[in-house]
C-alpha cells in the first residue's frame, strides 16, 4: 500500500518544531516548497507570515529571533530564492541570532542536468551556519520517523544556541507536492508533547584562578573602565555591582542594555572628543563586557590598552587584538564571582569621581545644546526618540549614523528592549527586521533609520499595515548617505563625493510609503517625541523629519564644542 510520505515528514517536522518552542514561520511563497508551507499552515499552532520577498522574509524572521530569543523558521522555495536568505544568515550568524532557514530543493535527479529553478543549494551559506543537514527526499522505509523528528528537534537545539545562530535545513522534494490523499507515514511523537531530543545546558561556574587573576589586575589598578557593547548578557545590578567596588566608570553604548546605572557614563564620546579631556583619562585596563562599542572614538581611546573580554558565546570578540585574558561563559556567573573577590571595594575613588562630574556636567552641555537648536538635528532626533519609546516597548536603531548618534547623544534609559543588526552591521534588511521585532515581541516598537535604509529595505513595507502591530519607523531624509559627511572624503574629493558617497536618492517617500497602505507624517524635531510616544495603536506608519547633511555634520561639531566649553580646565 502507497503511503503519503511528503506530508508525513512536513507535519512531523512542524509538529516537532513546536515541541521545540517554534512560534513563528516566515514564508516566502513557491511552488517547491509546498508540503512544508501546507503543513505550517494546517498545524495551526504556528503564526505564519507571508512575505513576497525572500530577503525580507529572511529578516523578518531575523527580527523575531532577535526580540524573542527563540529562532523563527524562514521557508522559500528553490533557486535564487534561497541566495536570498543569504544576508540574513550572515547577520544571525555574527549577531548570534537563532534561525531555522528551511530551503525547498528539486531532488537529487534534476541537479546538474539543467533542470529549472535548480542551483546547488548544499552549503549554500558556507561557514555562516552552526549546522547543515540535507536527508534527501522523503521515502517510506523503516524507522524514517525517528531521524525526521530527531533532526527536526536538532536543527532548534543547534540554533538556539550557545551561541545561538542559524542552521539550514535543505529540503528535497519529488512531485506530487500536495497531499495524496494516501495514508500517511505513521511518525508518532514522543509521549507528553516532549521533544524528540531534549537538551540540558549546564551553566560554567566561574573559574576560581581566573577570577583571582582579573580581581588581582582590577585592584592594582585605580584607572580602570568597564566597556559594554551588544551581546554582555549581564545583568544591569550585578555590573553596577563591580563598578562600584572597582570604583570604575561604564562606558556603555546605546545597544548594550547597560547604559542606564549609577556609575554610567552616557556621554563619553563626545568627552572623548575633547583632546585634554582623553588625554588625562586614558585608562590602564578595561574591562568588556559583550562586543565591541559602536563608534570609532572610544576604540581608538582604548588602543593598546589591555582588555579582558567577557564573551558569553565564546566568539573571540577581539578585534584589537589586546585582549590579554578572554572570559567565556555565563556573565552573571563570573561577575558574582568577580564581585565577591573585590569585597571591600577601593579606598581611593577619584578617578570614577572624575568621570561622573564630567558626565553631570557634559550631560547638561549636550542637552542645552539639543534642546536649543533651532533646525533639525539628527543627534536630537536619536536622544528625544529614545526618550519617548513607551516603557515596555522595543526600540530598534539602524546602523550607520542613527546608532552613532544613540551612542553619542541618548540619555541613560531603562524599560525598553534595544535591538540592532550589528553582527554584520549592514542597513540591508532594516525595515523587515523591525517588522520581525514587533511580530515576535508583540510589544509597540519604534525604529530609527535613515532614508536610504529605509529604501534599501522598501519591500519590507509591503504588506506591513495588515499585519497587526504597531510599528513606527522615525525616517531621518537627508536625501543621501549622511555619514560619509564626516570623512575625508568629503573635502578630498569634492568634485565625486555627491556621486560616489552622498548619493542624494531624491524619492518621495511618503509616496514610496503611501504605494504600500503605509501611513506618513511629516514631523518637525518638537513635534516628533508626541508623535512617537503614540505608537501604540499607530499600526505600522512613518515619521519623516528632513534635515540637511552639511548642516548636521556643523551642528554635531557644534556639540562637540559645547562639552568642551562646559568641561572645568581641571579635567
Amino acid at each position: 500500500m502507497s503511503r503519503d510520505a511528503h506530508t508525513a515528514f512536513s507535519r512531523a517536522v512542524v509538529d516537532e518544531w513546536v515541541r521545540g518552542g517554534v512560534a513563528h514561520a516566515c514564508v516566502a511563497p513557491g511552488s517547491r516548497s509546498t508540503p512544508m508551507a501546507h503543513a505550517l499552515a494546517v498545524d495551526g499552532r504556528i503564526a505564519v507570515h507571508v512575505f513576497l520577498d525572500e530577503r525580507s522574509a529572511a529578516f523578518a524572521a531575523l527580527g523575531i529571533g532577535r526580540a524573542t530569543g527563540r529562532p523563527a523558521v524562514v521557508l522559500c522555495t528553490s533557486g535564487t530564492a534561497a541566495a536570498n536568505f543569504h544576508p540574513a544568515v550572515a547577520e544571525a550568524d555574527l549577531g548570534r541570532v537563532p534561525l531555522v532557514v528551511a530551503t525547498a530543493d528539486r531532488p537529487p535527479e534534476l541537479l546538474h542536468v539543467g533542470a529549472p529553478q535548480t542551483m546547488g543549494q548544499a552549503g549554500l551559506y558556507g561557514s555562516a551556519v552552526r549546522w547543515f543537514v540535507d536527508l534527501g527526499p522523503p521515502v517510506d522505509e523503516p524507522g524514517v520517523g525517528a531521524v525526521w523528528r530527531a533532526t527536526a528537534a536538532r536543527t532548534v537545539t543547534v540554533a538556539t544556541g550557545p551561541p545561538a545562530g542559524p542552521v539550514h535545513w535543505n529540503l528535497p522534494f519529488r512531485e506530487p507536492l500536495v497531499p495524496t490523499g494516501d495514508p500517511l507515514v505513521e511518525v508518532p511523537g514522543r509521549p507528553d508533547g516532549a521533544p524528540w531530543t531534549r537538551v540540558g545546558r549546564t551553566v560554567r561556574v566561574a573559574d576560581r584562578d581566573v577570577v583571582a587573576r582579573v580581581a588581582a589586575l582590577v585592584r592594582a589598578h585605580p584607572r580602570g573602565v568597564i566597556v559594554a557593547g551588544w551581546g554582555s548578557g549581564a545583568d544591569p545590578d550585578l555590573v553596577a555591582r563591580v563598578a562600584d567596588l572597582a570604583a570604575w566608570p561604564v562606558l556603555a553604548d546605546g545597544v548594550s542594555g547597560l547604559r542606564a546605572g549609577p556609575f554610567a557614563v552616557s556621554t563619553y564620546d563626545p568627552l572623548l572628543r575633547v583632546p585634554a579631556f582623553a588625554a588625562s583619562h586614558r585608562p590602564d585596563v578595561v574591562l568588556r563586557l559583550g562586543a565591541p562599542t559602536t563608534g570609532r572614538v572610544l576604540g581608538e581611546h582604548l588602543r593598546d590598552v589591555p582588555v579582558v573580554v567577557l564573551d558569553p558565546a565564546d566568539t573571540w570578540a577581539d578585534p584589537s587584538r589586546a585582549a590579554v585574558e578572554r572570559v567565556a561563559g555565563d556573565a552573571d556567573g563570573f561577575l558574582r564571582a568577580l564581585a565577591v573577590s573585590l569585597q571591600g571595594g577601593r579606598a581611593d575613588r577619584a578617578w570614577l569621581d572624575d568621570w561622573l562630574g564630567a558626565e553631570a556636567a557634559a550631560r547638561v552641555a549636550v542637552d542645552a545644546h539639543l534642546d536649543g537648536c533651532t533646525e533639525a538635528f539628527e543627534g536630537r532626533i536619536a536622544r528625544d526618540v529614545v526618550d519617548a519609546v513607551p516603557d515596555g516597548g522595543a526600540f530598534v536603531v539602524a546602523s550607520s549614523m542613527p546608532i552613532r548618534d544613540v551612542e553619542s547623544f541618548a540619555r541613560p534609559r531603562t524599560g525598553i528592549a534595544v535591538h540592532a543588526n550589528r553582527g554584520v552591521n549592514g542597513i540591508d534588511g532594516f525595515v523587515s527586521t523591525a517588522i520581525g521585532v514587533a511580530l515576535g515581541s508583540g510589544v509597540p516598537t519604534v525604529a530609527l533609520l535613515g532614508d536610504l535604509c529605509f529604501l534599501h529595505d522598501a519591500n519590507g513595507m509591503l504588506g506591513a499595515a495588515r499585519r497587526g502591530i504597531d510599528c513606527t519607523f522615525v525616517v531621518v531624509d537627508n536625501d543621501g548617505g549622511g555619514i560619509f559627511s564626516f570623512l575625508p572624503q568629503a573635502e578630498a574629493m569634492p568634485g565625486e563625493f555627491e556621486t560616489l558617497f552622498g548619493t542624494p536618492q531624491g524619492v518621495d517617500l511618503a509616496a514610496l510609503a503611501a504605494a504600500h497602505g503605509v501611513t506618513v507624517v511629516d514631523a518637525t524635531v518638537d513635534a516628533l517625541p508626541d508623535l512617537v510616544a503614540g505608537v501604540a495603536g499607530g499600526g505600522v506608519r512613518v515619521v519623516r523629519v528632513r534635515t540637511d547633511r552639511a548642516a548636521n555634520v556643523a551642528l554635531h561639531r557644534a556639540t562637540w564644542a559645547a562639552v568642551a566649553a562646559a568641561l572645568p580646565p581641571s579635567m
